[in-house]
């Protein structure tokens, strides 16, 4: 994985408008060393990552991508034989992923898209082996994987990749009957549509990843508001309604219990977001405006500026000025 950690680092330096030289220079490292690295000629240190970080205000989720030497010697067993999978493995994989994760609440996805698709196409080929008691578990973090790689390609509009992967995403969570993963990922194809400006998708997909079986409360919630506004957009106004009465009812359900790891976002704070979004479909713009500005306020530091939160923002200026 060294490979993936050089090509991110080296993306995201450039994203950050840092020469090689200039970031050698700002994290005191040697210019041959750092160069190394980042060609992926020399394993990177903890200490060399921790600084990028420190850099590039990626709060240590660049570090989290690189595996310590005993996960990066237990994943290259189990890449190697794959039918000898150990929880360890998965545990690492696991924490790569979630890094992936939080990298995207910084970055731009065209940083991410490369490595992300590497990464997911490693733990895809080892599902394929996987046998015994972990490969079950293994599957999750493959959906999941699978899922991440098709939203990262939402977001940079490469849609008919983007929507087969979400497909397989989809696939792969109903075999292993996750609900909240399989929800996850309609509720990305509802993303994708509406970036299409199809409010027939946005109201379908949506609507589908709200009534998934085994879906959390929290992505009920948000996914009948965003399939409200879909609905409203498309002049279904006592349908969109009624969808956003049944989410109200689920506030209570869904802000008692902690959002799923799936969709760690999904506070309630999020969630007014999505009824901003919902009232903005229903012409009540006065509401969406007080919701979007309140969600956006509610955003936990490291998640106020990322990239997805740009829609809501110009969905926010949309309501105000036609309040």
């Amino acid at each position: 994985m060294r490979d993936d950690f050089a090509d991110v680092a080296r993306r995201l330096l450039r994203e950050g408008g840092y020469s090689m030289k200039a970031a050698a220079r700002a994290t005191n490292y040697d210019p041959a060393f750092l160069s190394r690295v980042l060609n992926g000629k020399q394993r990177p240190s903890f200490a060399l990552a921790k600084a990028l970080d420190d850099l590039l205000g990626t709060g240590g989720a660049l570090t989290d991508t690189l595996l310590n030497p005993d996960d990066d010697s237990r994943v290259s067993r189990s890449a190697e034989n794959p039918s000898r999978l150990d929880a360890g493995t998965v545990d690492a994989l696991a924490g790569v992923l979630a890094a992936y994760r939080r990298l995207d609440d910084t970055a731009q996805p065209t940083s991410l898209v490369p490595a992300t698709l590497v990464q997911m196409k490693e733990v895809t080929r080892m599902l394929r082996g996987a046998r015994g008691p972990h490969r079950d578990r293994l599957a999750e973090v493959a959906s999941e994987f699978i899922q991440f790689g098709g939203w990262m390609l939402a977001q940079d509009r490469q849609d008919a990749k983007a929507v087969r992967l979400l497909n397989d995403g989809v696939e792969l969570a109903d075999e292993i009957r996750n609900g909240t993963l399989a929800a996850q990922a309609l509720n990305f194809k509802g993303y994708l549509a509406r970036q299409q400006g199809r409010p027939e998708g946005v109201a379908r997909w949506y609507a589908a990843a709200a009534f998934t079986p085994g879906a959390h409360p929290a992505q009920r919630l948000g996914d009948m508001l965003q399939a409200a506004a879909g609905l409203a957009e498309l002049g279904e106004r006592d349908d969109a309604l009624r969808l956003v009465e049944n989410a109200e009812r689920l506030s209570d359900a869904a802000a008692a219990l902690p959002p799923p790891d799936t969709a760690y976002w999904l506070t309630p704070e999020f969630n007014r977001l999505n009824m901003g979004l919902a009232n903005l479909g229903l012409a009540r713009y006065a509401d969406a405006a007080d919701h979007i500005a309140a969600g956006l306020a509610g955003l936990p530091d490291e998640l106020r500026n990322a990239p997805w939160t740009w829609e809501h923002r110009d969905a926010l200026k949309r309501a105000l000025a036609a309040r």
